[in-house]
């Protein structure tokens, strides 16, 4: 095997992960993303189990880290909690707002709602009233437009939807987002900019956000997600990448673990899938426990596993992201 020095954990060696590498496809009540169901592959090590889930447009340099992350989990665990619970925030996906307050009762005691905007083929108009639908159920929103604005678009958007926590990543590069951040009364999150940015730190450096959004398996596991956290000096929100319960676990590890945390994160996504391949991460008083997926847990694939032709697809790529990692 051969030694991680930023994770901590080792490299086995690719026939072993695939030993026990299985890909799902986990169904979803409603679009999201661009989704009906969301395709991942999981599998076992010594610590439990991890994920590789790269969405399937990412390259494998991309999706390296993703695996990177999965090995992390699978063979060497979480790391030390510092807290009982992690508040959550309860996810609106881009949907007419006559359906918000039913969707929202998939999230019990949430004290804060993220809600999707921006959405293509939808207007201003869909998600002001989608925001105003959400606060009449849940006083605290942020929205998500996935760097779907431009700059003048999101001035005018924001201006409009009115208070917020924040909007996150409203556009799409970090100049843009320090452009927003000086029009606007809003605070500003980068995802994008931060997770897929060669440089992480540009936008420190152009005042472009007041808070970073972090998910563990694109930045390459639970340890590197919490050094970067460190490091940044921004407040912090640990989201899902629409993973499994599986990938989720990771998530709430790393939020456990971080050394402050004051906005509830984005880990509740287990709602939006009608089947999952363990015990969902479900809030309950807009809080979940730190639950390690270790050996011995219980994961099932059965009947959500994909084709023939899928598997091979997923196992080559988890083989080509293997050896990108062996030359790093």
């Amino acid at each position: 095997m051969i030694g991680d020095e930023n994770s901590g954990a080792a490299l086995p060696d690719v026939e072993e992960l695939l030993a026990t590498a299985v890909a799902v496809r986990l169904p979803m009540r409603t679009r999201f993303r661009g989704l009906t169901a969301r395709e991942t592959m999981i599998f076992s090590g010594p610590a439990g189990w991890g994920e590789f889930g790269p969405f399937v447009e990412y390259d494998d340099v991309e999706a390296s880290s993703w695996l990177r992350a999965g090995i992390e989990a699978a063979y060497l665990g979480p790391p030390p909690a510092v807290r009982d619970v992690v508040p959550l925030n309860a996810t609106v996906p881009a949907i007419p707002a006559d359906d918000v307050a039913e969707l929202l009762r998939r999230y019990p005691g949430a004290g804060t709602a993220k809600v999707k905007v921006a959405e293509p083929g939808q207007t201003l108009d869909d998600d002001v009233a989608r925001v105003a639908a959400t606060r009449d159920v849940i006083g605290r929103v942020r929205v998500d437009a996935n760097g779907g604005w431009s700059v003048d678009e999101a001035i005018t958007a924001l201006r409009a939807i009115g208070d917020l926590e924040y909007a996150e990543q409203p556009c799409r590069t970090v100049e843009e987002l320090a452009a927003v951040r000086r029009a606007v009364a809003v605070p500003i999150a980068a995802d994008e900019s931060i997770r897929k940015a060669d440089d992480p730190y540009r936008v420190i450096a152009a005042g472009a956000a007041d808070v970073a959004v972090v998910k563990v398996a694109p930045l390459g596991g639970m340890r590197r997600t919490l050094e970067l956290a460190d490091t940044l000096g921004l407040d912090i929100v640990v989201s899902s990448a629409l993973d499994s319960a599986i990938g989720v676990s990771a998530g709430v590890a790393a939020a456990a673990a971080l050394p402050r945390l004051e906005l509830a994160c984005g880990l509740g996504t287990g709602s939006l899938f009608t089947e999952d391949v363990a015990e969902p991460f479900l809030m309950s008083d807009g809080v979940v426990e730190p639950r390690w997926f270790g050996p011995g847990a219980v994961v099932d694939a059965t009947g959500l596993a994909v084709d023939h032709d899928r598997q091979e697809w997923w196992r080559d790529r988890l083989r080509r992201c293997h050896r990108l990692l062996l030359r790093k």
